[in-house]
């Protein structure tokens, strides 16, 4: 690689992890207790992770309460309410019913009460205010909404741009060095910039996957309102013009699950979207089924029921780009493999920690240094070298 292609790759990973790291140093440390959301919800004591039965909620068990009547019970605990989600537990008996003052409210006038749908019971309400709440809020947009996702999106997109340099930059430090070596008995400055290189280099594909994972995430809102505006308008064409089904009309909830069960043999369903919400349109129950292996139980098919007659509508698998965002989620956090891929996450976003840290500690000691100096310095494998 010429001295001036060194360069420019130089400048691509100074000026894309400066602008990116305050930010993705936030994101690693946020990112640590939610890859272990669920077992710190255990230890926390939350309703929702310790119910352990063995009965799906979402199945046909004759003991189970309906879904008519589990519903008829979460609106007469918040009077002058309506539904908005309906989300079903595949593996326990208990499930969340969502409501609102309206079906497109915001999430945070939105109310999630966990039910046991064996005894009929309220378990508790989903904790909106408590610590992980409010990281998880801060990992996916800082407390800002849409823009703060679009803006953490953009940051990723740097992380991305500052991985893939720093790769082309490590091809001439390896000229120099055997891999994996660490001049620990050398400057510390010499030492944290091995430490930077060997880390980097080996997490380099974990924190791409990372990094482009989040930004698929980041652009959830987007993405769902795409699918809106021609996947899901497209499925209820036949309804256009036709004014919203009030709350007051809606039919059976049973008789709609019926339907889209008939039509989606062998799915099993993870949720039902209210008329009027982002997941449905102004007529229509829709039901989300997912698969029933690993892999599709991330895939989500919607089977849209007319909410007033109960009559079947349309079903239909979710475009590429939602389905990137459903593989993308639980990627991001690990959350595939259990607990053994969850400490593996665990232990890659340490070292992406140290990554970053010793980036700005060896950007923060030669800041001042001629650029030429720098671009010496890379090609020596982190030697200063007398100018030519």
């Amino acid at each position: 690689m010429t001295r001036g292609a060194i360069r420019a790759w130089y400048l691509v990973h100074k000026w894309t992890s400066l602008v990116c790291t305050a930010f993705l140093l936030m994101l690693c440390l946020t990112g640590l207790p939610l890859i272990f959301h669920h077992e710190i919800d255990i230890l926390s004591g939350d309703p929702a992770a310790l119910a352990e039965t063995g009965i799906a909620s979402s199945g046909t068990d004759a003991r189970l309460q309906s879904l008519d009547a589990m519903l008829a019970k979460a609106l007469a605990a918040r009077p002058g309410e309506v539904p908005v989600f309906m989300a079903f537990d595949n593996e326990r008996p208990q499930m969340t019913i969502t409501t609102a003052p309206a079906p497109d409210s915001p999430a945070e006038a939105m109310t999630i009460q966990l039910w046991d749908r064996l005894t009929g019971e309220p378990i508790g309400q989903v904790d909106e205010d408590g610590v992980m709440h409010f990281i998880l809020q801060l990992h996916a947009d800082m407390f800002l909404g849409l823009p703060g996702m679009l803006f953490l999106g953009l940051m990723g997109l740097l992380f991305v741009a500052a991985i893939v340099s720093g790769v082309v930059l490590y091809a001439p430090f390896m000229r120099r060095l055997a891999f994996g070596t660490l001049r620990t008995s050398r400057s510390p400055r010499l030492k944290w910039f091995d430490y930077h290189n060997l880390l980097g280099i080996v997490a380099a594909a974990w924190m791409l996957v990372v990094g482009l994972t989040g930004v698929i995430n980041a652009l959830a809102t987007p993405i769902m309102q795409l699918w809106q505006q021609t996947e899901l308008a497209e499925m209820t064409r036949t309804y256009a013009g036709q004014g919203a089904v009030p709350p007051s009309r809606y039919g059976s909830l049973d008789r709609a699950m019926a339907e889209a069960r008939q039509a989606l043999p062998g799915n099993n369903p993870q949720f039902i979207a209210f008329p009027g919400g982002a997941f449905s349109s102004k007529h229509h129950y829709a039901v989300f089924f997912q698969g029933d292996t690993p892999l599709t139980e991330r895939l989500l098919t919607p089977a849209l029921v007319d909410a007033e007659t109960g009559a079947f509508t349309d079903a239909r698998p979710m475009p590429w780009y939602t389905q990137a965002l459903s593989l993308s989620q639980p990627l991001h956090f690990g959350d595939y493999g259990g607990l053994p891929l969850k400490i593996l996450w665990a232990l890659l976003t340490l070292f992406t920690i140290v990554v970053l840290g010793s980036g700005l500690y060896l950007w923060l000691g030669k800041r001042h240094a001629p650029l030429d100096a720098r671009v010496r310095e890379v090609e020596s494998g982190g030697q200063l070298v007398p100018a030519e």
